[in-house]
């Protein structure tokens, strides 16, 4: 039988210390209930069918599909499902990729405890919240241009230490398309070279290593 006095929690973490913190959390607070706990995407999209949990909390980076594709997942089946994201990353387009998925909630895994049964207990209310830290931070990148899909590949080829040439057999285009791309990408990031336009594709989340 469901309690309605306790807020119902399926919690989504490939690390097992990082769960085993968000169940002492949630222990602690009369009224939330921990009701299932996965370690992949997978995993995560199954125990939301067994159990309808209230709040979802989603780890960002998951060893299988994801956090984000598996919360698109689950929203397209359960449209009503509430997503907090935890994540130890700030890139902001990883955060607008999540808010646009459907994400009611964004924090940093670095956040107080408080904050995060605030916010568990926000998006419960049919609230929205992202903290002021990341909130400022996506402002800061208002209006700039994204990189297209193509631009993301070449950047990710880039921070594996291939050159164009590499780049071009490896994604079978022309040099010259290659060099293209560059140019853009660089243009875009406002980077002055390849190696820190790869520093500044991992900070915004563009790329991963």
């Amino acid at each position: 039988m469901r309690d309605p006095a306790h807020i119902r929690i399926l919690s989504v973490d490939d690390h097992p210390l990082m769960r085993e913190g968000i169940a002492a959390i949630i222990r602690n607070e009369p009224d939330m209930e921990l009701v299932a706990e996965a370690s992949c995407g997978r995993e995560a999209i199954q125990g939301y069918r067994d159990h309808r949990p209230d709040i979802t909390l989603m780890d960002l980076r998951l060893p299988d599909i994801g956090g984000i594709d598996a919360m698109i997942a689950i929203r397209t089946e359960f449209s009503e499902a509430r997503i907090i994201m935890l994540t130890t990353f700030e890139g902001d387009v990883e955060i607008q990729r999540a808010l646009q998925a459907g994400a009611q909630g964004y924090m940093l895994k670095t956040m107080p405890r408080k904050q995060l049964v605030e916010t568990i207990r926000r998006v419960h209310a049919g609230k929205k919240y992202i903290p002021p830290e990341i909130a400022a931070h996506l402002a800061d990148h208002l209006g700039e241009d994204t990189l297209s899909k193509r631009e993301v590949e070449v950047l990710q080829k880039i921070a594996g230490g291939n050159r164009n040439g590499d780049i071009a057999a490896l994604l079978f285009i022309s040099e010259e398309t290659v060099k293209g791309h560059v140019k853009h990408i660089m243009e875009k990031l406002g980077a002055s070279d390849r190696t820190e336009a790869v520093a500044i594709g991992i900070r915004r989340g563009f790329i991963h290593l």
